[in-house]
């Protein structure tokens, strides 16, 4: 299978040198997702809890593009600027997932870019 770019108007574009996501042979690998308003580009939300939730909106949104759904994601990164902070992110990202959540790791980072607090990406398959 080709490899393919996946692209849409529903999450922000792409803020740099890479695509949305790349679908090939069979698995999706979605770029990072932050709070960003997919119209202006600029981020929402003042808490974890709501960055994650615009984070979640727009990672469905590409997952959506390339054909699947968070029942077809198989591994998660999260990162969060405060680790502190990841019962509230555990809380709102929990609310897009079905029974049987994918593999996940839960990274704190010092910094991410435009200010944000949390950004996801993740695998699936198609």
């Amino acid at each position: 299978m080709a490899r393919q770019v996946v692209s849409t108007v529903r999450a922000p574009k792409a803020i740099g040198p890479y695509s949305q996501a790349i679908s090939s042979n069979g698995l999706i690998f979605c770029s990072g997702q932050l709070a960003l308003d997919p119209a202006s580009g600029e981020l929402q939300g003042d808490s974890v809890t709501e960055q994650t939730r615009v984070c979640m909106q727009n990672l469905t949104a590409v997952l959506e593009a390339a054909g699947a759904t968070w029942a077809d994601v198989l591994k998660v990164n999260a990162y969060l600027t405060d680790i502190g902070q990841f019962a509230a992110f555990n809380e709102v990202y929990g609310e897009f997932l079905d029974d049987d959540p994918p593999a996940r790791a839960a990274i704190g980072v010092a910094g991410l870019p435009k200010g944000a607090q949390v950004e996801v990406e993740c695998i699936a398959r198609v």
